[in-house]
C-alpha cells in the first residue's frame, strides 16, 4: 500500500517537472521572436520606397495622399463668371410651327438675362495665370470673381480662350502665388493614381481620388478637338476647370466633363491632358488666340459599316469627307467630298477625330501628305498646311 502511494506520488511530481520544462520551452520561444517584427504587424510601418519617390506613402495598405493633397489644394481656386445671355420674349421660342413662319426674327423682341456660371481654375503662375474651361467662362462676360484658398476673391479678367479644346486663361492682379506644377501627362499610364480637386457643389477644395481608366479618349461630344484623359476620380459638377493630380503632386489634366446619365458622378470623369493645356496656354499667353494648322473648312465623319460596305472598303477605318469648302486649301490640293482619308504623313487613320487633331498639331508653312480612297483606287494629295488664323474662310 505505502509503495503504491510512493509510486503514485513520483509520478504526480515528474508530471508536474514536465510540465513546467515544456512550458518554459515555449515562453523562451515566444521570447525569442519579440525583437523580430511579427508577420502581420499592427503598428505602422516605414512607407514604401517607391510610393515615397513618387510622393504617396503607403500606410496600412493603402494609399496615403495627404501630403500631395494639402499642398496642391493651395493652387486650386474658385470661380464665378457672370455672363449677359439674350432670351426672346415670345412664348413659343422653340416651338418649330412658330419658327417656321417667323424664322430667327424676334416680333416680341428680346431682353438681356444674366446668368451665373461657377467652375474651378489652376494657378499656373505665381503672377496670377489661372487656367480653366472655357465653358466656365462661358460668353458674353461682365465679370469674372476669382476665390483663392486664403478666401481672398479678385476681379480677374480673360487672356484668351479656345473653344475648340475648352480650354480658358485667365488673369488678376496678385504676385507670390502658390501655383500647381505642371507634369507630364505622355507618362501617365492606366492604373497610376491621381487625384481631382475643384468644388464640385460649391464646395471649394474638394479632393477625390481614383485611378487613370484610359487615355486618349475622343468623340465625346465635348469639344472639337478631343483627346481626353478618363478617370473614376469623382468628377461632379462645379469640377471643371479644376486640377487632375498626379502621386508626385504635378498637374496632368484639366478636369472638363463626365459622362453621366442623372447628371452626377458614375465614375466616368475626363480631363484635358496636361501636354495639350499648356501647349494651349502658351499660345494664349503670347497671341491672345490659338495657332493651330489648317487645311481650310473640310468637315470628316466616321465610316459606318454600311457607308464602308457601299464604298468597297473592308473596315470602318478612315475620314469620310462629307463636306468642304471650294474655297480650302483641301479643294485646291483634289480632296473631294466622297473621299475617304485613310493616312496623314504616312500615319493611318482611325477615325475623323484622329485626322483633325493631326491637321491641328501640323505646323503651319509645312506640306502635309495626305492618302485617301476614290472609287476603289488609292489617291495621294499634298495639302499645304497654313495656319488657322489666315485659312480661307467657308463660301
Amino acid at each position: 500500500m505505502f509503495r503504491r502511494l510512493t509510486l503514485s506520488f513520483v509520478l504526480i511530481v515528474a508530471g508536474f517537472t514536465a510540465g513546467l520544462v515544456v512550458t518554459g520551452r515555449m515562453r523562451t520561444a515566444s521570447d525569442s521572436r519579440a525583437d523580430e517584427p511579427p508577420a502581420f504587424s499592427q503598428e505602422p510601418r516605414a512607407p514604401n520606397v517607391a510610393g515615397s519617390a513618387a510622393g504617396v506613402a503607403f500606410a496600412g495598405g493603402g494609399p496615403d495622399f495627404t501630403r500631395i493633397a494639402g499642398q496642391a489644394i493651395k493652387g486650386v481656386a474658385n470661380i464665378s463668371s457672370l455672363q449677359v445671355v439674350r432670351t426672346r420674349n415670345s412664348p413659343f421660342p422653340n416651338d418649330p410651327f412658330f419658327r417656321y413662319f417667323f424664322g430667327d426674327d424676334e416680333p416680341f423682341g428680346s431682353r438681356d438675362r444674366r446668368s451665373l456660371s461657377l467652375g474651378s481654375g489652376v494657378i499656373i503662375s505665381r503672377d496670377g495665370y489661372v487656367v480653366t474651361n472655357n465653358h466656365v467662362v462661358g460668353d458674353n462676360v461682365r465679370e469674372i470673381t476669382i476665390a483663392l484658398p486664403d478666401k481672398r476673391e479678385i476681379k480677374g479678367k480673360v487672356i484668351g480662350a479656345d473653344p475648340a479644346t475648352d480650354i480658358a486663361l485667365l488673369k488678376i492682379g496678385v504676385s507670390g502665388l502658390p501655383v500647381v506644377p505642371w507634369g507630364d501627362s505622355t507618362q501617365l499610364r492606366v492604373g497610376e493614381w491621381v487625384l481631382a480637386i475643384g468644388s464640385p457643389f460649391q464646395l471649394s477644395q474638394t479632393v477625390t481620388a481614383g485611378i487613370v481608366s484610359a487615355t486618349g479618349r475622343a468623340n465625346m461630344g465635348f469639344a472639337d478637338y478631343e483627346d481626353f484623359i478618363q478617370t473614376d476620380a469623382a468628377i461632379n459638377p462645379g469640377n471643371s476647370g479644376g486640377a487632375l493630380i498626379n502621386s508626385r503632386g504635378e498637374l496632368v489634366g484639366i478636369n472638363t466633363g463626365i459622362y453621366s446619365e442623372s447628371g452626377g458622378y458614375q465614375g466616368i470623369g475626363f480631363a484635358v491632358p496636361s501636354k495639350l493645356a499648356q501647349r494651349i496656354v502658351g499660345d494664349l499667353m503670347k497671341y491672345g488666340e490659338v495657332r493651330r494648322g489648317s487645311i481650310g473648312y473640310i468637315g470628316v465623319e466616321k465610316l459606318s459599316p454600311e457607308i464602308a460596305a457601299e464604298l468597297g472598303i473592308a473596315n470602318t477605318n478612315g475620314a469620310l469627307v462629307s463636306r468642304m469648302s471650294r474655297a480650302s486649301e483641301a479643294f485646291d490640293a483634289g480632296l473631294r467630298p466622297g473621299d475617304v482619308i485613310i493616312a496623314l504623313n504616312g500615319l493611318a487613320i482611325d477615325d475623323p477625330s484622329q485626322f483633325l487633331r493631326l491637321v491641328s498639331d501640323a505646323k503651319p508653312g509645312t506640306t502635309a501628305t495626305v492618302k485617301a480612297l476614290r472609287n476603289g483606287r488609292t489617291i495621294e494629295f499634298k495639302l499645304p498646311i497654313v495656319s488657322s488664323s489666315t485659312a480661307r474662310s467657308r463660301r
